[in-house]
Order: structure tokens, then C-alpha cells, then sequence
């Protein structure tokens, strides 16, 4: 063998050594990030769904065993009596609770659902707009739309109010309809925004050809294929309505207009309340969104990241 062949072959083993180090430092730092990554998400679930868990495991036990030092992680004894009162099953109900409760969870239903289906319309045409018609000052309205979502919420709270009473409007549901569609207006318009635009526009521009106007062209051929996007927005604005608290309690003064929230929270300041009860009524109020968000779940992530790729 040469000098030339054998210094190759060195060369060689060197390089396959060096790369066999490499890949078994990789394989040693593999464990140690998957390791990380199962301990970040662990805290974060334990942070997110603990206090869930707590209300669900209080709302199943007597008062006296959520009362009970050391706490107990897990419901004993096991009872469903704070549900029956809340459910009024055989005469349990507790002053009314079970009215109030199912009028605020119809409200909810009724102001988040309003909301909901005004956002949505107001947001599919605006947002076409924004993404097909030219038109001048164009990006300087979008920029200041979307600004809007850097503002605090609140900090709007006190002239909405002032508004909603010059007209008269208070404790209707036509005043938190209005509220909520102008808190979610501006993210609906942003996602659909996104939405259109990865939509080709050789589908409108064959629409056209056909004879039809921009507003057809709409309703006929884009808003079919963005279900999707529209299906997203609307979710969104109907959870982020059935999870308000400060603008429905100022804006609404009693039971034929105030949401779950407001119900919930005002248990405790009109009467003696058990809390093992008050958690029961959380946790029914939280289990609509909650059960929502699961099973669209799907459609919520499909439409928003389908505009991020065209």
C-alpha cells in the first residue's frame, strides 16, 4: 500500500470517527430536549387545567370536605348534590338558583350568538375590500382597524357606556351585541384579511367573464370556498362573547339581560352561597365554551392558518 493510499484511509477513519462523535452527541442531547419539552408542557397543562380541575373536585363533595385541612385532591365523599341544586332535580334547588342560572346561560347564548352573526357579516365584506377592491386611503383605514387591537378593551369601556345610554340602550341586548361586535370586529377582519388572499383570484376574475359584479362574485364564488376562514372567525368572536365579564356588568342591570359571567360572580354578593355551588355554576358556565372549542377544535386551526400559505 502507498503512502498516498494509507494517509486516504486515515483521512477516512478520521472523518467517519468524527461523525460517529457528532451523531452520538446528537443522540445523547435527544433525551435531554424531549425530557424539557414533556416538563414545559406538563407545567403549562397543570397551570392551564389545574383550576378547572379544583372547581370540578370541589363542586363534587360536601362543604364540609372542601372545607376540610388538608385539602382532598380527590372528591370524597363523592355527592352530586351541588348539581341537583343547581339543576333543580327533586326540589333541591337553592332560592332560584336553577332560574337564574338557565336565563344567564340563555342570555350568554343570545348576546355571544348576536355578536357572532353581526362580526361575521360586517367582517366578510370589509375584509374583501381590504383584500380585492382598490380604493384610496385603503391601507391607511386597515392600519388603523387593526391598531385597534393594540388599545386596551377597557379603556374604551366608560364612552361605550356614555353611548349606549344617550341612545338608550342600556340593559338590552342590543347594546352588548353592538359593544362585543366593535371589540371582535377588527381580529375577524384580520383573519379573514388572510383568508381571502390566499384564495387565487382567477376564480373571481372567471366570475367576471361570466358577468357577474364584484358583489356576486362575493357571495357566489369566494365566501363558498372560504367557509373554512369564516367558520374560524365566527367561533372565535362566539367564545371570546361568552367569556366577557366587565362590559356585561356594566352594561346590563339584571337577570332578563345579564350572562352567565355576571350571574356567577353575583352569587355570592345577593346571598349565603355554598361555595361547593358557586363552583358547580362555574363550571356548567365554563363546560359550554369548553366543549365547543373541543370539538371545533379542527375548524379553528384550519382556518386560521389556511390564509398563512399561499
Amino acid at each position: 500500500m502507498t503512502a498516498d493510499s494509507q494517509a486516504e484511509t486515515r483521512l477516512t477513519r478520521a472523518a467517519d470517527s468524527a461523525a460517529a462523535r457528532r451523531f452520538a452527541r446528537a443522540l445523547s442531547r435527544r433525551p435531554a430536549r424531549a425530557l424539557g419539552r414533556v416538563i414545559t408542557l406538563a407545567v403549562i397543562l397543570l397551570w392551564s387545567l389545574f383550576p378547572i380541575y379544583w372547581a370540578l373536585n370541589t363542586s363534587l363533595t360536601t362543604l364540609s370536605a372542601a372545607d376540610s385541612t388538608p385539602a382532598r385532591y380527590v372528591p370524597s365523599p363523592l355527592v352530586g348534590t351541588s348539581y341537583k341544586s343547581v339543576f333543580g332535580i327533586g326540589g333541591a334547588s337553592q332560592d332560584g338558583i336553577s332560574s337564574q342560572l338557565g336565563r344567564s346561560l340563555l342570555n350568554s347564548a343570545v348576546e355571544s350568538g348576536g355578536a357572532m352573526i353581526l362580526t361575521v357579516v360586517i367582517a366578510v365584506f370589509a375584509a374583501y375590500a381590504f383584500a380585492r377592491l382598490q380604493f384610496r386611503f385603503k391601507r391607511t383605514i386597515f392600519v388603523s382597524v387593526l391598531a385597534t387591537l393594540l388599545l386596551p378593551a377597557y379603556a374604551t369601556l366608560i364612552p361605550l357606556y356614555r353611548i349606549m345610554a344617550s341612545l338608550g340602550l342600556v340593559n338590552t341586548y342590543i347594546a352588548v351585541i353592538l359593544v362585543y361586535t366593535s371589540g371582535f370586529l377588527p381580529l375577524a377582519i384580520w383573519i379573514l384579511y388572510n383568508y381571502f388572499n390566499s384564495i387565487p383570484r382567477e376564480l373571481e376574475e372567471a366570475a367576471f367573464v361570466d358577468g357577474a359584479s364584484p358583489m356576486r362574485a362575493l357571495l357566489r364564488v369566494v365566501v363558498p370556498v372560504a367557509m373554512p376562514g369564516i367558520a374560524a372567525a365566527a367561533i372565535i368572536a362566539f367564545l371570546l362573547g361568552w367569556a366577557q365579564f366587565l362590559f356585561p356588568l356594566v352594561l346590563t342591570t339584571d337577570l332578563s339581560t345579564q350572562p352567565v359571567t355576571v350571574i356567577v360572580a353575583a352569587l355570592n354578593q345577593q346571598r349565603i352561597v355554598p361555595f361547593t355551588l358557586m363552583m358547580a355554576c362555574g363550571v356548567l358556565a365554563a363546560a359550554v365554551p369548553g366543549v365547543l372549542a373541543l370539538i371545533l377544535n379542527r375548524y379553528i386551526v384550519e382556518g386560521v392558518t389556511a390564509g398563512s400559505v399561499k
